[in-house]
């Protein structure tokens, strides 16, 4: 009887511990799911980095750069679920640097280019039910990314102008590394590119860092944008933003703009985001109904790559003159 009695009180408690869980807001069941976080980066390693230095005059800026999201949800040895990148990991270090290498490309030349590895979240951290489980997910990323970027101002001669730059889940970064930055570090800010991710009017509450660009060459400034084929495919999740800028044209009013003689570019001023007419982009195929579904998501850094090149270039000179 005494058994049965234990038993019968398991049981209860079991199911009171469920119904408890049940009403725990989503932001706390996620971190109770989370079965198994990679190792932390180490960025006095320099194998948490890829890095090129093609500034031969000593004229350029200093780029620092946060890749997009790479890894699916994964389990590990043990078989414990992992939502995050393993940056120890060399299958996972090599799938960054793809894209890494390929932005470096257009990005390093005339400059000095960073970009460290981190443990960014999963593609499913944001598909999640809401905007409160994504930034628990991804808070550890973006806390990766915060301490790399302290290591990289620790290292660079100040004198510099500094470009920040990121793309998706590198994008959002570029958002949370405004709001981290000193006054100071401001200071040194030609410019931010936020490449496929939005600005939150929250966001810009939080931080003065947060400014839009009103135009080609102004310094200090957030250049932020993201690109469909009609206004109604907006994704909430990624592109519901507050600022936007063409970066063909450098207009934030909705003066068209032709890109490689065929794509009209046009910003939505009532959207904040960019209309293209003449570029399907098919070379990217919807992911998991999720992405690239009419709103192009995957073409941010490689559409506007010449623009952007030429436009690092300008803010840079731009912060030197000013700074004189």
């Amino acid at each position: 009887m005494k058994h049965l009695n234990l038993l019968m009180l398991t049981g209860v408690l079991l199911m009171s511990a469920m119904a408890m869980y049940a009403l725990l807001p989503s932001h706390e069941k996620i971190t109770q799911e989370v079965a198994f976080v990679p190792q932390a980066p180490n960025y006095n390693d320099t194998l948490m980095w890829l890095t090129v230095d093609d500034d031969k005059d000593g004229r350029g800026a200093d780029v620092f750069y946060v890749v997009s999201t790479w890894e699916e949800d994964w389990q590990n040895e043990n078989g414990q679920t992992v939502h995050y990148a393993d940056v120890w990991n060399e299958r996972h270090r090599r799938h960054m640097a793809r894209e890494i290498n390929k932005v470096a490309a257009y990005m390093s030349p005339g400059n000095r280019f960073y970009a460290p590895f981190y443990r960014h979240a999963t593609i499913e951290s944001f598909m999640l039910q809401s905007e409160d489980s994504i930034r628990q997910r991804v808070q550890l990323a973006m806390d990766d990314v915060c301490t790399a970027f302290d290591h990289f101002l620790a290292q660079r001669d100040s004198t510099r102008p500094l470009i920040i730059a990121g793309f998706s889940q590198g994008g959002l970064a570029v958002v949370h590394l405004l709001k981290h930055m000193t006054d100071e570090t401001y200071g040194q800010l030609a410019a931010a590119y936020v490449m496929g991710f939005k600005v939150t009017p929250a966001d810009t509450l939080e931080s003065r860092h947060l400014k839009a660009a009103q135009g080609e060459s102004d310094t200090g400034v957030t250049i932020c944008y993201n690109t469909v084929k009609d206004v109604k495919y907006i994704h909430p999740v990624i592109a519901a933003t507050c600022m936007s800028i063409n970066p063909v044209n450098w207009r934030t009013d909705a003066t068209p703009a032709i890109l490689h003689d065929t794509i009209t570019v046009t910003l939505s001023p009532e959207n904040q985001v960019l209309v293209v007419k003449g570029y399907e982009g098919k070379e990217y195929p919807p992911y998991k109904d999720f992405l690239n579904v009419g709103d192009i998501h995957s073409c941010e850094p490689w559409l506007y790559s010449e623009c952007l090149q030429r436009n690092f270039k300008v803010r840079a000179e731009a912060w030197r003159h000013r700074k004189r």
